[in-house]
């Protein structure tokens, strides 16, 4: 593995490239018809943003540009060779975001969708301290996981690993969400909607997790295969299917991303964890069906329920993935090398100007 400087002189190169190819469908592939001509002048930018990640190597560098370029920027080009999606429609006035250069960049390279528009003075001033005590708390947490992870049990394991992988999407993404909105005067939807209530596996996935690649994920590959398929399947056996393609080409999303990390071959592991997540929401959205509006569970029960299933789903194929792969340790470590770096710096700030 490179040093930290290493590391962070490809990382930049790595979004200067990628600013300028977004630069490239600004000016060239926006002038180009929308349909099959601009999504082949889109095709060379699709899969440089898809290998870009395999140029880096550190855990926050590869998964932060991974989320970012591979996943959502591919999906909002994609969406916007037909015209739609983010990359179409202003998320300021409302008309299109091709007026403005920074506008289209921070669309594309951002998580940004917007909440309510509000202006730039009106912005609470309370965002730093919400975003800031998940950082501190996901701190905490990953330095008692690298001081006692092998005297934890792996069930335990498990559940610290979901806090951990909700606080890291919620820190990562959340200071850009909120920056991005300071810059736009923007309230712009969340990370993620407090997973941990979800009250069913289609609240989960569709209404609290991860939001962003959620809404993205829906318009591109759940959308027009319920839409592809219902003339065959049948509108029930169409939502079915889509269903089950969606987790299945987000289980292949994480697989290669884990695969760059790790540079092992695919136990294929994390792929089926979503696609056991697919094939339970399939059978609770029969169940709902079945059962209708004549029964329901209590809230705290079904809560119960679905983040039993989210845990046990996890113990059985997410925790292996992230174990035998060793993701999980080099995780821990170069989380402990960057705080031995921020503590030595900060150690040097203070000591020669005081701060």
């Amino acid at each position: 593995m490179r040093n930290v400087e290493d590391e962070l002189n490809n990382f930049i190169k790595v979004w200067v490239t990628a600013a300028s190819s977004l630069c490239y469908c600004y000016f060239i592939s926006s002038k180009i018809p929308k349909g099959i001509y601009r999504l082949l002048s889109l095709l060379p930018i699709l899969s440089l943003f898809t290998f870009l990640p395999f140029s880096l190597s550190y855990v926050f560098t590869v998964s932060f540009t991974t989320i970012l370029l591979s996943w959502l920027a591919n999906f909002k080009l994609l969406l916007f060779s037909f015209h739609m999606g983010p990359l179409s429609t202003d998320p300021i006035k409302g008309g299109p975001v091709l007026n403005s250069l920074l506008l289209f960049l921070t669309v594309a390279s951002f998580p940004v969708k917007i909440n309510r528009q509000r202006k730039f003075s009106s912005k609470p001033k309370k965002f730093p301290l919400s975003v800031f005590s998940k950082t501190v708390l996901l701190s905490v947490l990953l330095s008692l996981l690298y001081n006692h992870r092998d005297f934890l049990d792996p069930k335990i394991l498990v559940v610290a690993y979901f806090w951990s992988l909700f606080l890291s999407v919620e820190t990562s993404l959340g200071w850009i969400i909120e920056t991005v909105g300071l810059v736009w005067g923007l309230d712009l939807v969340p990370p993620s909607n407090k997973p941990y209530l979800a009250t069913s596996l289609q609240d989960f996935w569709g209404r609290r997790w991860n939001l962003h690649v959620t809404n993205l994920l829906r318009d591109t590959v759940y959308n027009p295969m319920r839409w592809g398929t219902a003339g065959v399947l049948g509108d029930e056996g169409a939502k079915a299917m889509a269903v089950l393609v969606t987790f299945l080409v987000s289980g292949l999303l994480h697989e290669v991303m884990l695969y760059n990390l790790a540079n092992q071959s695919p136990s294929w592991e994390m792929t089926w964890h979503f696609v056991v997540h697919g094939m339970g929401l399939v059978g609770e959205l029969w169940v709902k069906k079945v059962v209708g509006d004549t029964w329901r569970l209590p809230r705290w029960m079904s809560t119960g329920l679905t983040m039993g299933f989210v845990m046990v789903v996890g113990y059985w194929f997410l925790l292996p993935s992230l174990v035998k792969t060793g993701v999980d340790v080099m995780i821990l470590e170069q989380f402990r090398l960057t705080s031995d770096i921020f503590k030595e710096k900060m150690f040097y700030w203070i000591s020669n100007y005081g701060l």
